[in-house]
């Protein structure tokens, strides 16, 4: 190799090595580069570095902060082909989102977003101080933990690019127990909510206005249509959950309501309530003989009747009288 080769080589090698060291969002000036550059061996002054960067600009995304001392990242629009390193936060975040969300995500999205978790993977395991983040981290379920049911793959890849796409989908599907009979639907998806280990399907019906849940894990088929969803008009998911219609009716025959819950139990026993409220108008007001009252509007659900079945005798007295009689319900063998 001649010397203007491997001058050549040298400088494409030490290019190389400063563009790996930046990352998008925060700036690195040329000191920092500098002495990181020369932790790993190479020796390099800051005028070479300024000239170095220079050059690179003019090929690669990258941008000066135009201030003194000068920093440089790599631009937000620069495409991930570009991008041979991410910031420690940034690696830990795409990690926690394969771990914690990769199945609420459609497939064709996850295939996308897999040089992404690639990347975050290479940077973590070069990065010591943040290498065993995603160890030191778990999310624990508030009641009691239940095994995931299985899910078809093949139908849940279905349903996920059907909502992403927008559009109809036939499915069969088979209601709670072996002995429900499979029946077939054309369904308009509109969202999927994961509550606890199941994940549910939010839609309408084709031959029906109002909005249905379907538990992914009952599907045993189903396939994307060529024709549009069809919305219900202003369909909120937010508005949806906040309904109490994912905490399922106590009375099937009747839509959900709101109750003007109250509680009455012991003051030491309110301070949960004051850390975690039940709705953003609850009130706590202390009573006599050192008794406090909880009262708030909540959907009145089966899931309210399991959970406030769960404080047994800490709660004295509960109103309205419909929601105490469902809790006493509850209680009889």
């Amino acid at each position: 190799m001649s010397s203007q080769e491997k001058e050549t080589s040298n400088s494409l090698y030490r290019q190389w090595q400063i563009l790996s060291r930046l990352s998008t969002g925060k700036w690195m000036g040329t000191r920092e580069l500098q002495e990181t550059l020369i932790r790993e061996g190479i020796d390099i002054s800051l005028r070479t570095i300024q000239r170095d960067l220079n050059q690179i600009s003019q090929r690669f995304p990258i941008e000066s902060s135009k201030t003194s001392p000068q920093g440089w990242r790599w631009r937000s629009d620069a495409p991930i082909q570009s991008l041979p390193h991410m910031t420690s936060s940034q690696a830990v975040t795409f990690m926690m989102v394969e771990e914690h969300l990769k199945h609420l995500l459609p497939p064709s999205l996850i295939d996308e977003m897999s040089p992404w978790f690639d990347l975050a993977r290479r940077s973590l395991s070069t990065q010591n101080n943040v290498r065993q983040w995603v160890n030191r981290v778990r999310i624990v379920p508030a009641t009691q933990p239940l095994i995931p049911p299985i899910v078809d793959k093949t139908s849940q890849q279905a349903i996920y690019e059907g909502l992403l796409q927008d559009k109809q989908l036939e499915c069969v599907y088979q209601g709670l127990g072996p002995s429900s009979e499979e029946k077939t639907y054309t369904l308009n998806p509109l969202a999927l909510v994961q509550k606890g280990a199941i994940i549910y399907l939010i839609c309408t019906r084709h031959d029906k206005t109002d909005i249905q849940t379907f538990a992914l894990h009952r599907f045993k088929s189903a396939t994307v249509l060529n024709s549009r969803a069809l919305h219900p008009v202003n369909f909120d998911i937010d508005a949806y959950i906040d309904s109490g219609a994912l905490g399922f009716r106590v009375d099937f025959n009747k839509p959900t309501e709101n109750v003007h819950l109250k509680l009455l139990m012991n003051e030491q026993e309110t301070y949960y309530f004051e850390e975690t409220q039940l709705s953003k108008d609850q009130i706590i007001e202390k009573q006599a003989d050192g008794l406090s009252c909880v009262s708030a509007d909540v959907p009145f659900t089966s899931q309210l009747v399991w959970w406030l079945r769960s404080f047994g005798n800490r709660i004295q007295h509960i109103e309205p009288e419909e929601v105490l009689n469902a809790v006493r319900q509850v209680n009889q063998p």
